[in-house]
């Protein structure tokens, strides 16, 4: 069991809770299954404000949990705690992987973000995160953005994903697309021999900012570019810069269509039971967090000889560029290290046919012999 302690003005309540439940399971994680625990989750609340928040470190293996607050309407605490707990773990497997000395952390605020967000409320929460000393560094996600994180640092030292204004490094999307393009890469190399996607068909599901971006990538790389997105503005947009690239209808359209790899960068869940067998690419990597409905899939993709990039790896580029903040920000030198998700991806590559499991199994492996290896030279004493 592990202590929970519940912030807030007006009290201070242990809670037990245990966690566990592996991230890639169709079943969300149920704080009340035994299994990987926690290091440390608290409540946090500010009746005036109107602010209840939970923070999640599942990792400080590797350094303080760096990962995002996300601000959204969940129905119930129970499922903003379970979101919040998945979220931290996953965190600290994309950070070990993206070679950051930090672990898995995340915060999740309960509310409508058009409605609730003020503020009073951001600071509050900006002085919950202070309290935890550098255990964990907050940044953006769903319902949050660079502007509200200059107001949470008014708090707190410890907030990255701020704006330039403020010596952040702006949009994240910038090394998000540049490390799936990466990623894609030594999928490539894996498969065809060569790093390139010149004379390949590549399928972009969903032309938001990392899509987009990823789209260009691939055009100046060569490629034949098919995309779909729900939203026809950021379509047109898309066409406008690139006349080239083909529109299909939708994503079963697309995932159904003959192309030689499907890039999902909208939704989790994209690949499932119903879509697998549909699949006619014989390479996945995609912006996309959680594309995996559940780790079975991973499964099916290896027995229909479909090469699946694990999206944590290839979409680490945006903690990648906030992470590099913290020392001060420098393209250059996030950009450098976001081109190692090219060596990482192929590494995870060649583990998995070494092995003889899928790619998202070996990469969870080899996040955490990191996090072993390095975590465990926090038992050589140093004075302080």
């Amino acid at each position: 069991m592990i202590d929970v302690f519940g912030l807030s003005h007006k009290d201070s309540r242990p809670i037990n809770v245990t966690t566990g439940a592996d991230r890639n399971e169709s079943t969300t994680e149920s704080p009340t299954r035994r299994g990987p625990r926690h290091e440390q989750v608290v409540f946090c609340s500010d009746e005036r404000s109107g602010l209840y928040a939970i923070i999640a470190i599942y990792s400080t293996a590797l350094g303080p949990g760096l990962g995002g607050t996300r601000f959204y309407p969940y129905e119930s605490e129970q499922a903003a705690l379970v979101d919040v707990l998945n979220l931290s773990r996953a965190m600290a497997y994309k950070n070990a992987l993206a070679g950051l000395d930090h672990g898995g952390g995340k915060a999740v605020i309960i509310g409508d973000p058009s409605t609730d967000k003020t503020e009073a409320l951001l600071r509050a929460y900006g002085r919950f995160v202070e309290s935890l000393g550098g255990r964990y560094y907050t940044a953006c996600d769903v319902g949050t953005y660079s502007e509200d994180m200059d107001v949470v640092a008014r708090e707190s030292s410890y907030v990255t994903g701020r704006t330039p204004a403020h010596g952040g490094a702006g949009d994240s999307s910038i090394l998000t697309a540049f490390g799936v393009f990466q990623g894609m890469r030594a999928a490539a190399e894996h498969t065809y021999g060569t790093p390139t996607l010149r004379g390949r068909r590549v399928g972009v599901e969903g032309v938001g900012k990392v899509g987009r971006r990823l789209v260009d990538h691939l055009i100046e790389d060569g490629a034949e570019v098919v995309i779909c997105d729900v939203n026809e503005e950021a379509v047109d947009l898309v066409r406008r810069r690139h006349p080239s690239a083909d529109v299909v209808a939708d994503a079963a359209t697309l995932i159904a269509s003959d192309i030689d790899v499907y890039a999902p960068c909208a939704l989790g869940g994209a690949l499932n039971d119903a879509t697998v067998p549909l699949l006619r690419a014989g390479i996945v990597c995609g912006g996309a967090n959680n594309q995996l409905a559940h780790a079975g899939v991973g499964k099916q993709l290896v027995e229909r000889g479909v090469l699946y990039a694990p999206d944590y790896v290839v979409n680490s580029g945006g903690v990648i560029q906030v992470a590099d903040e913290i020392e001060g920000f420098n393209m250059e030198r996030a950009r450098a290290r976001a081109a190692q998700i090219f060596d990482t991806t192929a590494k995870i590559f060649a583990l998995a046919a070494d092995e003889g499991v899928p790619p998202a199994a070996a990469a969870d492996r080899l996040a955490e012999r990191r996090m072993s290896e390095v975590g465990r030279l926090r038992g050589i004493w140093l004075r302080r």
